[in-house]
């Protein structure tokens, strides 16, 4: 597949702000924040992009003090996801603003896979997002809808299909402690190169411990459809996801 059908299998960034300068001196109007991570299994929106073998991922965001942002973040990836490709790249730009305890986020995100030899591979998915803070707790609403185009077409690219994902996403600190719990639903809208048949439904739980710049996270995620790689195994069938992340 070139891109199966993640958040989430998704690395959480952890920020950093660039250290203030002496008194009386500006700021720097930038934050640059970053990771490094490795995990047991890469999964997107549910699926496996590593054949359920272990990944390398890392990204570094650089955000603008009025909110605009851009960011890069790869992870290595089995060849059966891109025409051959083995590595992912994703090049976002958005912009995110917080309206008392609700956060607002915008953007576009554009799917590279080099060494994908010329195959239509390569999309882009404009998304949106809206965040709620009570407490400890967080619960994101988010939708990314991919334009019709070659690369997600069921044909090989004779054809141009779109797609569609919502999701709902919920996250809590234990107080007073390095924990953290989390919960996923998804739902894929095709037919497109991203879903298995006409759509389906992704989810997972999870939890972490955050220990200095080190955060470990185990996760549990499953789909409603079977997918099955090259190899014969099934790559939207239930597992666990374990990953180890170090934050700059």
């Amino acid at each position: 597949m070139r891109k199966s059908i993640l958040g989430l299998s998704a690395v959480a960034l952890a920020a950093l702000s660039v250290p203030a300068l002496a008194q009386d001196e500006p700021t720097s109007e930038l934050t640059v924040t970053g990771n490094a991570a490795v995990v047991s299994d890469y999964r997107f929106r549910g699926i496996s992009q590593t054949d359920k073998r272990f990944a390398l991922q890392g990204g570094i965001t650089v955000t603008h003090e009025s909110g605009f942002y851009v960011s890069t973040w790869g992870s290595s990836i089995d060849d059966y996801v891109a025409a051959g490709s083995d590595q992912e790249l994703d090049l976002i730009a958005g912009y995110s603003r917080t309206f008392g305890a609700a956060t607002v986020d915008v953007g576009v995100l554009y799917y590279y896979y080099p060494g994908s030899g010329g195959a239509n591979t390569d999309f882009v998915e404009p998304y949106a997002s809206i965040k709620g803070t009570f407490g400890p707790a967080t619960a994101k609403l988010s939708a990314a809808y991919a334009p019709k185009s070659r690369a997600l077409s069921v044909d090989g690219g004779l054809t141009r299909e779109d797609n569609l994902y919502v999701a709902g996403d919920l996250a809590a600190s234990v107080p007073n402690t390095p924990l953290g719990v989390s919960a996923h639903l998804g739902h894929s809208f095709g037919p497109s190169y991203l879903t298995i048949g006409d759509e389906y439904t992704d989810w997972s739980i999870g939890a972490t411990y955050t220990w200095s710049h080190l955060t470990f996270g185990v996760s549990y995620v499953d789909t409603d459809k079977s997918l099955y790689s090259p190899s014969g195994r099934n790559v939207s069938k239930a597992g666990v996801v374990g990953s180890i992340t170090a934050s700059f």
